[in-house]
């Protein structure tokens, strides 16, 4: 892993990484590092500084000295405040005798990927004291933190299926299906840190609804049903997959409903579309562009105040990865999309008080290939039987 981020390094023309955390501040840092379920204690501040040459240093705590034992390098044990400022000057400014030192850490200028920022504002301007300049590590995340391996890419492909079944297996009250996808998700081996949202009506019109034992909807003749499950295989370093599913209880659709499904619809196609082709020719795509094509089908039919959220998120081993998102809406990822990642695209439009549908699913890229995981999209709105 060090030489595969040196190389980054590299390429990217910085002098260094630097990893901070102070009580686990920094999850993306535990994850990258493989510093998570390690078991020690990490109650003081630390960091771990990757040169684009040579060995990381580790800087820890007198206390705490085993915290980075796991990691490769040279430990430097720091007690009183000053001593942590005077260690850091030096490993920092060491890197580029000469000239200012370029450094990666995790900060987004201005907050805009607020999901990768994980250095307080004291710190950086601490490390800027040193005469460091400070760059978004954003890309570096993007490619060591969301790219999966063959392993993860199987396991995936086993929980979309798993999705999938549950999803088409499921029918009466709110609570009633939500319990019923869980208990598929055990007889498959998945598992989920939260339960499936199953909304009716008008409840489908808030994006986050979830029915619980005390509160839910009964599931009549006549309604509108939204699914949104998502689930991974109980094994370790295994990814997730989630989708969003709708239904009608009935034989004949409304109009307006199979109206707004189709916008979706064809607003979901159209940025698979566009990350397909620009997979295929070999051009680099970003997340904010994606977003763009979806929003902009949903614009052009009228719905744009009703799309209330990013078109879709990274996928890794938690449902709402590190990587980059399809966003430029609630902010403007300027990620680029890598291959060996996995990403939703999931539109929607909002109705307040009447309904909302959201058509998800998941997209793996390879090197030169977009593809749709687990199963066949939805292509109109599904009809449940009623007696």
């Amino acid at each position: 892993m060090i030489e595969k981020i040196q190389r980054a390094l590299a390429e990217s023309k910085l002098d260094g990484w630097l990893f901070y955390s102070f009580r686990d501040s920094d999850p993306i840092a535990a994850n990258i590092l493989g510093l998570s379920g390690t078991g020690h204690m990490a109650t003081r501040r630390w960091f771990y500084l990757i040169p684009r040459e040579g060995s990381p240093t580790k800087l820890v705590h007198s206390i705490e000295r085993d915290v980075l034992d796991a990691l490769p390098g040279d430990k430097v044990i720091y007690l009183p405040w000053q001593q942590l400022h005077e260690h850091l000057k030096t490993l920092l400014t060491g890197l580029a005798p000469g000239r200012t030192p370029v450094v990666a850490m995790q900060y987004s200028p201005n907050a805009a990927i607020p999901y990768l920022s994980r250095v307080d504002a004291g710190t950086l301007e601490l490390i800027r004291s040193f005469g460091i300049e400070i760059v978004s590590s954003a890309n570096l995340v993007n490619y060591f933190e969301a790219s999966w391996n063959d392993f993860q890419l199987q396991m995936h492909e086993e929980a979309a299926v798993g999705l999938y079944d549950a999803v088409a297996a499921a029918d009466t009250t709110e609570y009633d299906i939500q319990q019923f996808i869980l208990q598929r998700f055990a007889a498959r081996g998945l598992v989920s840190k939260d339960p499936p949202i199953v909304a009716v009506n008008a409840n489908s019109a808030s994006p986050h609804y979830e029915p619980t034992k005390e509160t839910h909807s009964p599931i009549k003749p006549g309604d509108f049903v939204l699914i949104d499950l998502w689930a991974k295989a109980n094994r370790s370093d295994s990814v997730y997959a989630d989708i969003t599913w709708t239904a009608f209880a009935g034989a004949t659709v409304p109009g307006e409903v199979t109206k707004v499904f189709e916008i979706v619809r064809d607003a979901r196609d159209a940025a698979t579309e566009f990350v397909q082709d620009a997979f295929i020719a070999g051009r680099i795509v970003y997340g904010w562009q994606v977003d763009d094509v979806c929003r902009d089908v949903i614009r052009k039919a009228g719905y744009a105040d009703y799309f209330i959220h990013r078109t879709g998120h990274n996928i890794h081993t938690e449902v709402h990865g590190n990587g980059a998102n399809i966003d430029n809406l609630e902010t403007r990822d300027e990620r680029a999309i890598l291959p060996h990642t996995c990403f939703s695209i999931e539109p929607g439009i909002y109705l307040p008080g009447k309904f909302g549908v959201r058509s998800e699913i998941d997209v793996y890229v390879s090197e030169r290939e977009a593809r749709v995981t687990g199963g066949a999209p939805q292509t109109e709105v599904v009809r449940i039987p009623v007696a």
